[in-house]
């Protein structure tokens, strides 16, 4: 009993202690804090990631695609058994988007995928991530009326509503326009100055409408099945009789949905507040220029009407992928056998049933398609981004490294300050021992003072730690009232809170691993005290 009494007299008497109480409640709050914040990143970043890409991915690289795609799915089917859950085919290919913002033409790389809306949804979280409500629980791709991002304040209008009124807006300016040049090319002609000769063209097609280009020629000239398909497009979808010209307010072109970052900017105003720049939204029309599946390669130049936008929170897809129907793309790349009528896609995704060994089914596939017989890559989606989470795995590993030095430092402090106490009491220790104390008694004295600054450190770093992660977000508000600087900045992070996930097993390792650290320090000190003399000790004072 009298080693702790001794242990909390030395506590409560010695302030030196209380640096060294401090430096181990630091360790340990600053531990549990990354680690929570670590884990938060990265458990987001595996649910977006996860979301974005199925389980299994098989993709085909040839240039015609993989033919007859429901025969290869019901042999994986056979493969891998009652553990398939999902399966979607889709088309991948590289293109180009073009977008007329205010007379000027944006251009971007991009990835255009086909899906089927309603398999893709069952593979990933497609829907999740788009703006309109109705597109998040059924995804389609014709444009709806209005009600884009209701949660956002500044979102554009967007819709079949903002689209009449674009149309309107364009028709009185083209009247306007017409007006314009009608009155100078009459001045002109007054003045005996010869007329420009585009106009002319101009003048033609007013005198005689039926002269006008049908419906996808000029510039959406491409294969001929773009063009037989907006002819059907413009028939209303009722099988009826053509319309020779497109109306904007009542007719759209075929479906796509961008990436939001493909599509407009994120950045900061003159009085600091972010604000998104959209170039085109839902309802405007955009051009996309891909190549065909044939083997003498040609461009297909097609138009497409923004049916919505899609915002996973991760650059590489906001920033590099549209989507489209797959049928539809499909056909403008011409991956429709003529004579039997199969179609061909590039990619098969596959969900598993919830706790299936990916690897495994990984491995079986590869063992049924052996990549020296099948141009296909079959991968799950942690190989797809294994870079990116073994970079987090690294990165976590050696910030833990890093500061659990903090808690080795204070070990260090422990040990001097112990040193200092044997010294300081070598009289105390000389009459303890004479008085019948054991070696393995006093030993025990600064061994238990040892596990007391580590419990004792530990626990207020751990309280600290946790109310510390518990209130991030509100502390991050008020560093950067007192900074002027946000510590994360919303033109590059896509989340509006700091994500934290607090692990019991982390904060069980910190703490046991601290008291370890100071039970460790103090037991250079507890030896020398243990081995002192008590003759020698009381004739040193």
């Amino acid at each position: 009993m009298y080693r702790w009494l001794l242990c909390f007299r030395y506590l409560r008497t010695r302030y030196i202690a209380l640096a060294s109480i401090v430096s181990v409640m630091l360790g340990v709050a600053t531990l549990i804090v990354v680690n929570s914040v670590m884990a938060g990143f990265a458990a987001e970043m595996h649910d977006r990631l996860h979301g974005l890409a199925s389980d299994i991915l098989i993709e085909c690289h040839a240039s015609g695609g993989m033919p007859d795609p429901e025969t290869r799915l019901q042999e994986m089917r056979d493969v891998l058994g009652d553990r398939v859950e999902g399966a979607s085919v889709s088309v991948h290919v590289p293109a180009m988007l073009g977008i007329d913002f205010n007379g000027q033409l944006i251009t971007r790389h991009v990835n255009l995928v086909g899906i089927d809306a309603e398999t893709y949804d069952r593979v990933s979280q497609f829907g999740k991530y788009l703006l309109h409500p109705e597109n998040q629980s059924q995804v389609s791709f014709d444009l709806r009326e209005s009600g884009y991002a209701p949660e956002r304040e500044n979102f554009p209008a967007a819709g079949w509503k903002y689209r009449r009124q674009r149309a309107e807006y364009d028709r009185l300016l083209d009247e306007e326009r017409q007006r314009v040049d009608r009155t100078l090319r009459k001045s002109r002609l007054q003045a005996g100055l010869p007329q420009p000769p585009s106009r002319q063209v101009d003048d033609d097609l007013e005198d005689d409408p039926a002269a006008a280009p049908s419906p996808g020629a000029g510039a959406d000239q491409g294969p001929s099945m773009s063009l037989d398909y907006s002819a059907d497009l413009f028939a209303g979808g009722d099988g009826g009789t053509p319309r020779q010209t497109f109306d904007m307010a009542t007719d759209q072109f075929p479906g796509i949905v961008l990436g939001i970052a493909t599509c407009s900017s994120r950045l900061r105003d003159a009085d600091g507040n972010v604000n998104d720049h959209y170039y085109c939204r839902p309802g405007d029309d955009v051009r996309m220029m891909f190549p065909n599946a044939s083997e003498n390669a040609k461009v297909v130049n097609q138009k497409f009407t923004v049916i919505d936008l899609y915002e996973s929170g991760m650059s590489e897809y906001d920033s590099t992928f549209a989507f489209v129907r797959l049928d539809q793309l499909q056909e403008f790349r011409g991956m429709i056998d003529p004579i039997s009528n199969t179609r061909s896609v590039t990619t098969v995704q596959l969900k598993l049933v919830p706790g299936a060994d990916l690897n495994a089914a990984r491995d079986a596939l590869r063992k049924r398609y052996p990549p020296d017989v099948y141009a296909f890559n079959i991968q799950t989606w942690r190989d797809m981004q294994g870079p990116l989470l073994a970079a987090v795995r690294l990165e976590t590993t050696i910030l833990n490294i890093l500061l659990f030095l903090i808690i080795a430092v204070a070990g260090f402090g422990i040990l001097a300050t112990f040193f200092m106490i044997v010294v300081e009491k070598t009289r105390d220790i000389g009459t303890l021992k004479a008085l019948g104390a054991s070696g393995s008694g006093v030993m025990s004295i600064f061994l238990s003072y040892g596990v007391l600054l580590g419990v004792v450190g530990s626990g207020v770093g751990t309280v600290g730690g946790l109310l510390f992660v518990r209130h991030i977000n509100s502390i991050a508000a008020v560093i950067e009232r007192i900074t002027g600087q946000e510590v994360f900045d919303p033109t590059v992070y896509y989340f509006n809170s700091i994500p934290t996930i607090v692990h019991p097993l982390t904060v069980v390792w910190v703490v046991t691993g601290s008291i370890l650290i100071a039970t460790t320090a103090s037991v250079l000190p507890a030896l020398r005290a243990a081995r002192m003399n008590p003759v020698q000790a009381l004739r040193f004072e």
